[in-house]
């Protein structure tokens, strides 16, 4: 399966991911990259810039737009 595949599959089932769950779940390093190349092919995902209440660093969580799933693209 490839990582875009494992990407969409937890998306779809969770509705959001973090580069962390990324790592850990996936060994996926580079998320951002798959997350555009998921994008690119038409799937509605948002982005959500969040800090981690303990150290105050800022994330990114990936959210499955679920109302629009599959955007349809324009040729």
């Amino acid at each position: 399966m490839s990582q875009n595949q494992m990407i969409l599959d937890h998306l779809q089932r969770t509705g959001s991911i973090t580069l962390r769950e990324a790592l850990m779940d996936y060994s996926v390093q580079c998320l951002t990259k798959r997350i555009q190349e998921l994008r690119e092919a038409g799937h509605d995902i948002v982005t959500h810039f969040k800090n981690h209440p303990t150290t105050n660093q800022r994330y990114a969580r990936y959210v499955l737009n679920r109302n629009n799933k599959k955007r349809s693209k324009a040729l």
